[in-house]
Formats: structure tokens, C-alpha cells, sequence
């Protein structure tokens, strides 16, 4: 008399394959590093929307960021200062939002409890800004653009 089903071996067999192939995949697919180029690509976009907001400024003002409306407190900052609220450069009263809508934050360390008007709690894009005194190039970095998933990367940095 003959039964039908799969032997005990057959099933390892199947089993075994099935692990391969989808260890394989896994691999191929890498899913911590797909989310981190994300961010990276969402990075990369932000400095350059603020940059060129700074930008759209600096040309507003006839080659200066400050300017005479007295909307912007303070310089650029010749060394590298993280753009946030209490701490920070707060760039937001220059920028926002004549030049940006609002401004963009770092999808992985960054915050923004602003709504695009003069209000704003709190805000810490996690981005810094620098203008060199010599060259006068701005530079807007992504320090968290360094990320362990990727082999290789470090800060990104625009600088215009």
C-alpha cells in the first residue's frame, strides 16, 4: 500500500532552500541601508532648499544676509553652529517665510514644532550653517549624514 506525502528529508530539503534563497534576498535588499540613503537623499534636499533660501536673501539684500528690514538679528556664523532655536543660530526669522515655507529638519535627529508663521515653539533642524570670512562661501552640512550603514559616507556638505 502506497501513502502520498513528502518524506521528512524532502521537507528539510525545501525548508533548507527556502532559508538560502531568502537569506540571499535579505542581503540583496539590505533594508537598513535603503532607509538610510533615504535619509541621505531627504538630507540632501534640505541643505540644498536652505542654502538656497540663504541665498534668495543674500540677492535680496544686495550681497548681504542681514540686510536693513530687521528681520535677521545676527550674521552668518564663521564656524560651523547647528540652526535651532535657544542655543543655535536661529536662522528662522530670516528665512521663513519670505524664502522657505518653512524650514526642513534632519529625518533622523531633527525637530521642528513650527507651522509656517511668526509662532514657534521650538525648532532644531540638526543641520549647521558657516559663511567663511575670506571667501565668503556659505556652507550648510548634514553632520548626521555619516551613516553607519553605508560604507563610506560622512557629513554632506553644500557650500555656495
Amino acid at each position: 500500500m502506497k501513502t502520498n506525502g513528502f518524506t521528512l528529508i524532502e521537507i528539510l530539503i525545501v525548508i533548507g532552500m527556502i532559508a538560502i534563497l531568502s537569506g540571499v534576498v535579505l542581503v540583496a535588499v539590505n533594508p537598513v541601508r535603503q532607509f538610510a540613503q533615504a535619509r541621505n537623499t531627504q538630507r540632501t534636499a534640505n541643505v540644498s532648499a536652505i542654502l538656497n533660501a540663504i541665498g534668495e536673501r543674500i540677492v535680496d539684500n544686495k550681497g548681504v544676509f542681514q540686510g536693513d528690514d530687521g528681520s535677521c538679528s545676527a550674521a552668518l556664523p564663521q564656524s560651523a553652529t547647528v540652526m535651532k532655536s535657544g542655543g543655535g543660530y536661529d536662522i528662522r526669522s530670516c528665512l521663513v517665510p519670505t524664502y522657505i515655507s518653512e524650514l526642513p529638519f534632519d529625518p533622523l535627529t531633527g525637530s521642528n514644532a513650527c507651522d509656517g508663521g511668526a509662532s514657534c515653539k521650538s525648532y532644531d533642524t540638526g543641520y549647521t550653517v558657516r559663511q567663511d570670512s575670506e571667501t565668503l562661501r556659505i556652507s550648510v552640512c548634514a553632520p548626521e549624514g555619516a551613516e553607519p550603514a553605508i560604507e563610506g559616507s560622512s557629513e554632506m556638505c553644500l557650500t555656495r
